[in-house]
């Protein structure tokens, strides 16, 4: 009696152990693993990679790094399509796409490539006026600007810096310009009451005062424009020759405007009408005046 107890027993025991340990075994037996080679460009092995293995039905990462010999294995992972990304720092990145069958180790070597630079947008056209008065579309012109090959301006830093100095000492001498013509055209109008025979007049002396300003501001602007380093190898086209041109005209007559002034104005203080050269006083202030408006407005429209 006590035997066939023993026996229903240790079957039922049997039974139990079978029942406990097939489910995991089975599960065991139906995960997949991955596993592969991380190299670069080359083909050379990257050890120390970092691999990461998605699952894209839930979203689910392993992680894991490249041995010594560049190879990766991951293991228990359930059935479906993963995405494995790979990357090391220096070398480069992959991503790749994967499905993983139950049961089974699939194999997968993954070669690292750099990742590209985004395009440069190129810039535009160079206005014609260059490098003289830089186009108001761009910021500062560059050396293939003035015609220089690409070869040529990548070895030239200096001449590059050059021009940049250039380019910000001439828009100082172009705001200077415009900055001048306030007082000019006050010292032109004022010219008008300052004629009178009495000695020291209001309109006179704001006359003299608005001259002196204006010579004052000129020299200022001048000097940036003279004082701006040359480009060699350029050549000055479009409104910049016309605008050189007339400095040849507003430069001695702002020499000569004060000059003739001051005897116009000696000569009205002691009681004389102007004579000899001072009586050119009024004719070279406006010829001055009017070849210093004209270079102004010819690299300040376009036409």
């Amino acid at each position: 009696m006590r035997e066939e107890a023993g026996k229903v027993l240790f079957g039922v025991s049997l039974i139990a152990f079978l029942v406990l340990t097939w489910h995991p075994l089975h599960a065991q037996d139906a995960n997949a693993g991955l596993s592969g080679t991380v190299t670069d460009s080359s083909g050379k092995a990257v050890p120390n990679a970092k691999v990461s293995v998605k699952n894209l039905s839930t979203g689910q990462s392993t992680e894991t790094q490249t041995d010594s010999a560049g190879v990766y294995t991951v293991s228990n992972l359930a059935p479906g399509d993963y995405e494995v990304s790979a990357s090391a720092e220096g070398i480069g990145t992959s991503v790749s796409k994967v499905t993983l069958a139950a049961g089974a180790q699939q194999p997968l070597s993954v070669t690292l490539t750099l990742d590209q630079p985004a395009p440069v947008t190129p810039s535009a056209a160079p206005s014609d006026n260059l490098p003289n008065a830089p186009s108001p579309a761009k910021t500062e012109p560059s050396l293939e600007d003035l015609g220089f090959s690409k070869a040529e301006t990548q070895s030239n830093t200096a001449q590059q810096a050059l021009l940049d100095k250039r380019t910000r000492m001439l828009k100082i001498h172009q705001r200077m310009g415009l900055i001048t013509t306030i007082p000019m055209i006050a010292s032109v109008i004022t010219s008008l009451n300052a004629g009178g025979k009495s000695e020291g007049t209001a309109s006179r002396d704001l006359h003299v005062a608005l001259g002196s300003l204006t010579g004052d501001l000129y020299g200022i602007t001048a000097w940036y424009a003279i004082r701006a380093p040359r480009i060699a190898g350029t050549e000055t086209r479009g409104p910049i020759r016309f605008h050189k041109a007339m400095a040849w005209i507003h430069g001695p007559g702002m020499i000569l405007t004060p000059i003739l002034g001051a005897m116009a104005f000696e000569q009205k203080n002691n009681g004389q009408r102007v004579h000899g050269i001072a009586q050119a006083h009024g004719p070279v202030a406006i010829v001055t005046a009017g070849a210093f408006g004209a270079s102004l407005l010819s690299v300040s429209l376009k036409f």
